[in-house]
């Protein structure tokens, strides 16, 4: 022995041989089945894929909004004000007299099935005496906690033998609500041919929120997400709820419905409370530390509009509303909220003002005055070029007073400190009957021409599309009447 280490032995041509061959047996096990797991992920289908078997879903894919377009819109009102820096928008003084021709056409269309959840964008809708269709079906509550309860159930008019079962929650107490999405499905008549069923012929509502379970379970769902809807999604839950009111009151009993009191600002109405279809985990998701329910409008309880609102002689039937805070639909013209936005203070949690926040049913864009919707009284859609669509009225009720809910993103459900809120009261503090309040957007009532004291209250309708210009049939003043 001279010392030396012997050198390492060589692989042979064999060893080389083999690992080749397993390397590309590996190769082609993936090339063959990565392709199928893509296409067929080996997780169970989720509630969205069984009703995409006999439904279609409604709705504007965000990618494809229409708000997307306006942002023109916003570059010139900020070059404007850049301009301009210490001009003031002449906003408080009403033209009574300014032509009934607008160049205002509808930019965009939402409901809110939910309230105060994410909402859902369309290029058309029907209209009820309630708004939109579809819109503020169903609200989230929590217990009665308010001191005085009964005293506000007896001045709202209604009187249930003390304190409402329930209290309205919204984004105001609780942001995260604009995380939770709701989508829309209605049946496909050619799809539901090999389905026979009721469910098929009903619409439903899917809604999902961000919900990560601990454990095995958890990495599955996280897996799953990926897999079938991109590596940037992220794990959620879902539940289905029916669109239709149940008309058979005992199988509502059998799915644990049942009747209760809802609060709603001022007024307590009867609803129906289908708390069994939530999920526990969405509670805990919100933040609500109490029990949290979940009620139905009831289309034969529903809400008396009257401040501000035509009388039921001018209407030709009594306003009503459901569960949107105090009027059918609301209104927002773009042209205003682009004005004022130039006005905000911003920084790195607010570079922009979505007008979303606002949380409007119809958006209008196209004019070029700003807070021009605020002298109008009367306004009707004219059909668009080509459509079949008839006219469709509005009484312009009042001005939106606003609270802290714009403050809220709209994607990620976190609240701003203090923003639109401080400019709205600084600079949109515009109403007698608001003081120290912020305005922006319009309330509204339907109008349906040919209307009396005789006709059925689901026999009012109307239509709105995309693209209708806006006729101003009258103008005048606003004065807002507090709740």
């Amino acid at each position: 022995m001279d010392g030396t280490t012997a050198p390492p032995p060589r692989a042979g041509p064999a060893s080389v041989a083999d690992a080749t061959g397993v390397f590309m047996v590996a190769v082609t096990i993936l090339a063959f089945f990565l392709p199928l797991l893509l296409i067929f992920p080996p997780f169970p289908p989720s509630q969205r894929d069984a009703l995409l078997e006999t439904h279609v879903q409604v709705g504007v894919a965000p990618a494809k909004s229409a708000l997307h377009d306006a942002n023109r819109k916003r570059a010139d009102a900020a070059k404007n004000a850049e301009k301009e820096p210490n001009k003031e928008t002449a906003n408080t003084t009403t033209n009574t007299t300014a032509s009934k021709t607008t160049k205002t056409t509808i930019r965009s269309l939402w409901i809110y099935p939910i309230k105060s959840c994410r909402g859902i964008e369309l290029r058309q809708s029907k209209v009820l005496a309630t708004g939109l269709e579809y819109d503020r079906l169903y609200t989230l509550a929590q217990r009665e906690s308010s001191p005085g309860s009964a005293a506000a159930s007896s001045a709202a008019g209604t009187d249930h033998g003390g304190s409402p079962d329930w209290h309205f929650i919204t984004q105001r107490q609780f942001p995260l609500l604009a995380t939770v999405s709701v989508d829309l499905f209605v049946p496909d008549v050619v799809k539901a041919r090999g389905h026979p069923s009721t469910a098929s012929a009903q619409p439903f509502l899917l809604v999902r929120f961000p919900w990560r379970a601990p454990g095995l379970r958890g990495a599955v769902a996280w897996l799953a997400a990926k897999f079938t809807r991109g590596w940037s999604a992220q794990p959620e839950m879902e539940f289905v709820l029916p669109v239709a009111f149940p008309e058979d009151p005992e199988a509502a009993a059998e799915r644990g419905y049942r009747r209760a009191t809802v609060k709603i600002w001022r007024d307590v109405v009867e609803a129906l409370d289908v708390s069994t279809e939530l999920p526990p985990e969405l509670g805990q998701y919100l933040g609500v530390s109490g029990p949290l329910a979940l009620l139905r409008v009831d289309p034969a309880r529903l809400r008396a509009v009257r401040r501000c609102a035509p009388s039921a002689d001018a209407a030709g039937y009594q306003p009503v509303t459901g569960f949107q805070d105090a009027y059918p639909l609301h209104l927002l013209n773009l042209t205003s909220v682009w004005d004022f936005e130039a006005k905000i203070d911003k920084d790195d949690d607010l570079r922009e003002l979505d007008p979303r926040r606002f949380r409007a049913n119809i958006i209008v864009d196209g004019g070029e005055t700003p807070y021009d919707e605020e002298t109008w009284k009367k306004i009707r859609f004219l059909p668009a070029p080509g459509s079949t669509r008839t006219p469709s009225t509005f009484h312009v009720s009042c001005r939106t007073v606003r609270c802290k809910l714009p403050n809220v993103d709209q994607d990620t459900g976190l609240r701003h400190k203090a923003e639109p809120d401080r400019a709205l009261r600084k600079y949109r503090e515009v109403d007698e009957g608001a003081p120290h309040k912020g305005c922006m957007g319009m309330q509204m009532t339907p109008l349906f021409p040919g209307a009396s004291s005789s006709t059925n209250p689901e026999d009012l309708e109307s239509w709105v599309e995309v693209g209708m210009p806006v006729e101003v049939l009258e103008r005048g003043e606003h004065r807002y009447i507090p709740i």
